[in-house]
């Protein structure tokens, strides 16, 4: 069917009626859980530092799962995704206020990255990468992660929103170009950041397919958290003229692959591990292989990759958003609990210990974050109103 013969859809915006006490709730909580982190920080420093960067890694990876599927979807030129992609945009532009939620973990640098408190002039392992592992380098890196993804994130959803005020498709042209060049510099950030972040909790440990690792959880848990979105935005009337009953089909292809992807790239990186058999890399699954971390690890490889995978094998169970809109949700959870299991037994070696920080971290990032995208929400419209593909997007068929 020619795109002249397709209906195009009516811009819509979203009304703050719909949000009713939620916007307060989530300000009060997280301005509660704020105080409380402070608090609770002062009194055990370590306990906070591990929290934080917890639920503030947890975040990132959604955040930057966002802006990857926007440029994705730039870098291939889709037309299904057009119905959906002014919520990833407005999820990745999160990024700056995320930046300045971790501003808290310079305090604390030291209790998190251990190498920072040796000096290599006394620690001959660590003199031998002290090129790439000393603290103004590492200051730096970080800096140019955040710039180059706020960047990005900012520069797609701006050119996007002036598409919708003149329809010029100019600036189509010029996201394209944008996510051509985010595609390489942005993944090899990535990885960099992942190495340095959650490689670095252990800096003696080594893994050379950690940041696809990353990657992998990342995408799937901002592909979960717009399923999300999407059921709750249709549930109270929106987005009717450009998301389908097709549309679950797609997503629910999608979740199947990126979990499969994700479970390969675990098991990949576990069965190189575990067959080298070299203390430098094995010492990350020794860790979590003894005492009650093997059952957070037995639960992850059930619940992320076994439970899903039954569940989207067939596809009639696919059509209902319903169905998806659960599967997400579980799988959003067994994705947080995967950063858990990343970073927590660092500061717990001797087996799983809760911490009431763990909880209020998250309380107050995730608060703070979705109050922000709640603002947002009704900025602008809820899909990009004049993009060339919208009329194909609101007329896909799997």
């Amino acid at each position: 069917m020619s795109a002249e013969h397709k209906s195009l859809p009516v811009p819509e915006t979203f009304d703050y009626k719909h949000v009713g006490g939620r916007f307060v709730g989530l300000c009060v909580t997280a301005l509660i859980a704020l105080i409380l982190s402070l608090i609770l920080g002062l009194k055990n420093p370590q306990q906070f530092a591990f929290s934080w960067f917890f639920a503030g890694f947890f975040f990132f990876t959604i955040l930057i799962g966002s802006l990857f599927w926007v440029v994705v979807h730039h870098a291939v030129d889709a037309a299904w995704s057009v119905g959906i992609r002014r919520q990833l945009e407005n999820i990745s532009c999160l990024l700056p206020l995320l930046t300045l939620l971790l501003v808290p973990l310079l305090f604390v640098a030291s209790d998190l990255w251990t190498w920072m408190a040796l000096s290599p002039t006394t620690n001959h392992e660590l003199a031998e990468k002290s090129a790439y592992l000393n603290v103004n380098f590492f200051w730096i890196r970080t800096i140019f992660y955040f710039l180059l993804f706020g960047i990005g994130a900012f520069l797609l959803r701006r050119n996007s929103l002036a598409q919708d005020k003149d329809g010029a498709a100019v600036h189509t042209i010029r996201n394209r170009r944008v996510a051509y060049f985010l595609v390489p510099v942005g993944a090899v950030s990535l990885t960099f950041c992942s190495i340095d972040w959650m490689m670095g909790l252990n800096w003696k440990w080594n893994s050379t397919i950690w940041g696809l690792y990353i990657f992998a959880g990342s995408v799937l848990g901002a592909l979960c958290v717009i399923i999300l979105l999407s059921n709750a935005l249709r549930n109270a009337g929106y987005l009717k003229g450009v998301l389908n009953g097709q549309h679950n089909f797609a997503f629910g292809k999608l979740l199947l692959a990126f979990t499969l992807f994700w479970s390969w790239i675990a098991y990949v990186q576990y069965m190189l591990i575990w067959y080298a058999n070299i203390p430098e890399e094995s010492i990350y699954y020794v860790l979590r292989s003894s005492s009650s971390w093997k059952v957070l690890g037995i639960i992850l490889v059930v619940g992320h990759f076994l439970v899903p995978f039954v569940l989207l094998l067939f596809r009639g169970p696919k059509a209902s958003a319903g169905f998806l809109g659960l599967v997400a949700g579980w799988m959003l959870a067994m994705h947080l609990l995967d950063v858990y299991t990343m970073v927590l037994p660092v500061l717990h070696p001797e087996g799983f210990h809760p911490a009431v920080m763990d909880v209020v971290a998250l309380l107050a990032i995730g608060c703070t974050l979705s109050a922000f995208y709640l603002k947002m929400l009704g900025d602008s419209p809820l899909w990009p109103s004049r993009d060339p593909r919208l009329a194909e997007a609101a007329n896909y068929i799997d």
